[in-house]
């Protein structure tokens, strides 16, 4: 399989697993929250210092339906990943190309 091939199947399957499957995600608390209300603690929890920020709590602020919320967050997230990933692959060919004596 080529390697633009493998990327855009890759691609699909994020962006698929991301915008649609990431909405029938458990609704149980993960196992830190669990462990906190185990031992009675939950209740001391403050919101993080990102609470307000537009992708809080799984979601995209001001989209009323939370199926489309949850996907729009998703698929946002593939993308600042992606983009990100792409970036410092970029930034590590340009860095092997200059530093490799053969090239």
């Amino acid at each position: 399989m080529s390697t633009r091939r493998m990327v855009v199947l890759g691609l699909l399957v994020s962006t698929l697993l991301a915008g649609v499957v990431s909405f029938h995600a458990s609704s149980h608390p993960d196992g830190l929250q669990q462990v906190a209300g185990t031992l009675g603690f939950d209740g001391s929890a403050r919101d993080s210092a990102t609470a307000g920020s537009p992708l809080a709590g799984y979601a995209v602020r001001d989209v009323g339906d939370a199926r489309l919320s949850g996907g729009l967050a998703g698929l946002v997230g593939v993308v600042v990943v992606g983009l990100v990933m792409t970036g410092l692959l970029l930034l590590l060919r340009r860095r092997r190309g200059s530093t490799d004596p053969d090239a």
